[in-house]
């Protein structure tokens, strides 16, 4: 199995509605987000993918997100913008154009949810 992943980053503020704590007022993160694809063969250059194009497809989505109040975005106006959410959304968007494995969102170095489907 072959492995490649991508580190980005969007400033962004949010609120998560009904959080029983300071979550619920408005407040901001620099965000970090590792976008992983994975393969069991590699093309003829021998690569999973080309880096490049994994990070242009990943800054597209990242860049509906950055410097915004991530609640005014969809699908965020519906869907509570937790990093669990942001995560599949970032998946979700970015697997429209290439196979992933994995997407982590950091919400601060020492906190981080990911999305993934499958094993």
């Amino acid at each position: 199995m072959f492995e490649i992943k991508i580190t980005r980053d969007f400033a962004a503020a949010h609120r998560v509605e009904d959080y029983p704590g300071n979550c619920e007022r408005l407040h901001g993160h620099n965000w970090k987000v590792e976008v992983i694809a994975r393969s069991t063969v590699l093309d003829g250059l021998g690569m999973v993918m080309d880096f490049r194009k994994l990070k242009d497809l990943t800054d597209q989505v990242l860049g509906r997100l950055d410097h915004e109040y991530l609640n005014e975005v969809e699908p965020f106006t519906k869907l509570n913008p937790t990093a669990e959410n942001i995560a599949r959304y970032i998946y979700d968007e970015v697997s429209k154009s290439v196979p992933l494995h994995r997407v982590n969102v950091f919400e601060t170095e020492s906190s981080v949810a990911s999305y993934f489907v499958g094993s």
